[in-house]
């Protein structure tokens, strides 16, 4: 048995890519699993995520809903606390993704990225410290961008730095309670949210940037935001860049 077999978490965004992974290796791992979503659109892939977690011999709920907004959060967190009787691990994957120069971006993209990727991460770490069992974890999903020197990602860089300082300041309020608290900045990832942002020779140009000429899978991330969670619960106060040497610090 894993020493998670039991525990219960929320996973923000946790229907696909990323999240969506995330929530069945949590799953493999004996974890009961909050699957959260945003969009209509999402909703069949949420289905088919709780319907692994279930195959893999945990409970799954289903949860749409616009974490920008901190109500939705709690009612989130609420949902699932009801359906597994507490919460002991709260991941958020939440992101949004924007390239644009500075002179050309407008007040509503930058008001969309900070409520996204900033806003809703203080949130969801405040909800997730009022609501996790002791010796909980919480994990947030920032970028490698944060050690970048690069043009283009003023407001998608910039909105993720804060949450450094967001988690800083939660793993010394939370470590009280034995929770940890930590980011995880993968390198640009081969998702579908990253190809739209970048032309073909820019995409060549991040693969070369990283060991082995590719981009960061999601294979690559999952198992260390579950690692945290369990056996490297020790670690707490970090951000950890998980990018095959794409950026370093």
């Amino acid at each position: 048995m894993s020493k998670l077999t039991g525990k219960s978490a929320v996973v923000a965004a946790g229907a696909k890519n990323l999240g969506g992974l995330i929530s069945t290796t949590l799953a493999q791992q004996g974890v009961n699993v909050a699957v959260h979503y945003n969009s209509d659109a999402t909703a069949p892939e949420a289905e088919r995520t709780v319907a692994a977690v279930e195959a893999a011999g945990a409970k799954a709920i289903m949860f749409q809903g616009d974490l920008t907004k901190p109500a939705t959060v709690t009612a989130l967190f609420n949902a699932a606390a009801g359906a597994f009787d507490g919460v002991d691990i709260a991941i958020n994957t939440v992101g949004k993704v924007l390239r644009k120069p500075i002179l050309e971006t407008t007040e509503a993209e930058y008001d969309s990225m900070f409520d996204i990727n900033a806003k809703a991460a203080y949130f969801f770490l405040q909800e997730a410290g009022r609501r996790l069992n002791d010796g909980g974890s919480i994990t947030t999903i920032v970028t490698a961008l944060l050690a970048a020197y690069t043009d283009g990602y003023s407001t998608y860089g910039g909105s993720k730095s804060p949450v450094e300082h967001f988690v800083r300041a939660a793993s010394k309020e939370f470590g009280v309670r034995g929770i940890n608290v930590n980011n995880v900045a993968p390198g640009p990832m081969d998702t579908p949210f990253f190809y739209p942002q970048e032309t073909p020779e820019r995409v060549e140009f991040h693969k070369s940037q990283a060991m082995g000429n590719r981009l960061t899978k999601i294979e690559d991330i999952a198992p260390l935001v579950v690692f945290l969670a369990g056996d490297g619960h020790w670690i707490n106060g970090q951000t950890i860049f998980a990018n095959g040497g794409y950026t370093t610090r």
